[in-house]
């Protein structure tokens, strides 16, 4: 197995009294991947461009997501999406002394989608 991960036994989901093997990124290597994207969108980062750090994430997110992308890490995934986006909405409100806005009507979620965010999703086999 895959350094990062972490394999434990479930029970099954509909109730049928077996188990299964249940692969998930560990709680290690989520705890890097959260220091690594704090690291990115930290006060340090605050000079570069928006469509910039966007892009940076992206490249980083997708190689994150292609190496966990074995076993089921849809909660994983959710658990990091969150933090991107907590993290996006710090970066941009420290930023200037005026707090970013999105356009009217337009939630900061859509806007960076609108700017090219790709959170992960597991891809279709």
């Amino acid at each position: 197995m895959h350094a990062g991960y972490q394999a434990v036994h479930d029970a099954d989901l509909k109730g049928r009294g077996r188990c299964y093997l249940n692969v998930t990124p560990s709680k290690k290597a989520l705890q890097r991947e959260r220091n690594q994207l704090r690291e990115m969108t930290g006060y340090s980062q605050s000079h570069k461009l928006l469509p910039r750090l966007i892009g940076e994430l992206n490249r980083h997110l997708k190689g994150w997501g292609n190496y966990f992308s074995f076993g089921r890490p849809q909660a994983a995934y959710g658990w990091i999406n969150n933090f991107v986006l907590n993290r996006l909405y710090r970066h941009v409100g420290r930023r200037s002394q005026r707090p970013y806005r999105p356009p009217e009507g337009k939630t900061h979620t859509q806007q960076f989608r609108r700017m090219g965010l790709q959170l992960l999703v597991r891809p279709r086999t």
